[in-house]
């Protein structure tokens, strides 16, 4: 979920500098607590701890397909932003691009894209949610012009961007419509009705109906596709227990 508020704060901290912390690939566990901290999986995605909204300490365990909340001291108020958005990725996020990543792609060139992942939820108010990113420009760096957002779980009083613009059928399942903006970017968030836990699915389809409601065309870059939890309290035990993501021209 992104807003004015959470924009204005993500903007201040990368203004101050703050620079993501890379270990190396993982062969074993990796406990990271490092705001910005990350590290490589399978020589292929990204995991990421991503505090970008609060000073409150949070620690991920990595693993070799996924990731664990195991730290979360942070809380946050459900009208505003969320503490931070532990992830894991494929593609570029702020120049920390994942090894070997075809990413950024125009879309016109993507023949495949497709993803799929395992949650296991845990107490608190958080989303679970995909982060799709696309740009006018193969951008590696900084914020992207277009948020695409797939909430495949929500716990509490909270909501996406903008308001509510209809329904829709995409990936085998019903998603209710969210269109807005946060000020620096346009946001299109797809929520869907009750909890998923596993699921795989063309990514294309959300690009092309994102195309299709006049937000972006195919002119634009596939800069990642990220997976992961935006929490505003709680949230421990939260779990990404395989993620795996392909895009091919």
């Amino acid at each position: 979920m992104r807003n004015a508020f959470r924009t204005l704060l993500s903007a201040c901290l990368l203004a101050a500098g703050a620079v993501v912390a890379t270990a190396g690939p993982a062969q074993a566990d990796v406990t990271i607590c490092d705001q910005y901290g990350s590290t490589t999986i399978q020589g292929r995605y990204v995991v990421q701890n991503n505090r970008w909204g609060s000073s409150a300490t949070q620690c991920i365990n990595v693993t070799s397909n996924g990731f664990q909340l195991t730290t979360q001291q942070g809380s946050a108020p459900t009208n505003g932003a969320p503490l931070s958005y532990p992830s894991v990725f494929l593609g570029c996020h702020y120049t920390n691009c994942s090894p070997g990543s075809t990413l950024p792609m125009q879309v016109s060139r993507i023949r495949n894209a497709t993803s799929s992942i395992n949650y296991r939820y845990a107490g608190g108010t958080y989303n679970a949610s995909y982060d799709i990113w696309l740009d006018p420009t193969p951008k590696t760096n900084g914020v992207n012009q277009m948020e695409i957002m797939i909430w495949l779980n929500r716990q509490g009083p909270i909501q996406p961007i903008g308001s509510v613009v209809g329904t829709t059928s995409l990936g085998g399942r019903s998603w209710e419509v969210w269109r807005g903006s946060n000020g620096a970017n346009n946001v299109i968030s797809y929520v869907a009705p009750s909890a998923t836990t596993s699921w795989s699915f063309n990514v294309m389809d959300f690009i092309n109906d994102t195309i299709a409601r006049g937000a972006i065309n195919s002119s634009w870059y596939l800069t990642s596709i990220q997976a992961g939890f935006e929490p505003w309290n709680g949230g421990v035990g939260l779990a990404v227990d395989n993620f795996s993501a392909s895009v091919t021209s």
